[in-house]
């Protein structure tokens, strides 16, 4: 799978921060759906690798309780997690035992759960 997130985070586009990302979710069925981050000069707009892959399957028919696990790569030698606004549509999409493996360049990986990503998530019953 890392060869696969490095190909992909070629596909990023980054002019400004040369900081390449790339996610790859699969659904319970098998399928895959690749994701890479597209900035621009409004960085607040910017879209990131992993709310890209979800979107794309969510394009094709897919929902809450579909994805089973998401792999993440990003560059520099950190293992970098999600971004909190990533972590909040992970959150509403998988299962909190579902599994976010995430990647430095050097190929070393951290596993983490969705439940250990948002120990206190914001969702449906907050809103009562």
């Amino acid at each position: 799978m890392f060869e696969k997130l490095r190909e992909l985070q070629k596909n990023s586009y980054v002019p400004l921060t040369n900081f390449r990302t790339a996610a790859i979710v699969f659904t319970k069925d098998g399928k895959g759906f690749p994701g890479v981050n597209v900035e621009n000069p409004s960085f607040r707009d910017g879209l990131c690798a992993e709310q890209n892959a979800i979107a794309a399957a969510c394009s094709h028919g897919y929902g809450k309780g579909d994805f089973s696990l998401m792999y993440l790569i990003t560059d520099g030698q950190t293992i970098s997690t999600p971004c909190f606004l990533c972590r909040q549509v992970i959150n509403e999409l998988f299962d909190p035992s579902s599994s976010i493996i995430c990647y430095n360049t050097k190929g070393d990986f951290k596993i983490y759960t969705v439940r250990e990503l948002c120990p206190e998530p914001f969702d449906e019953r907050d809103l009562s």
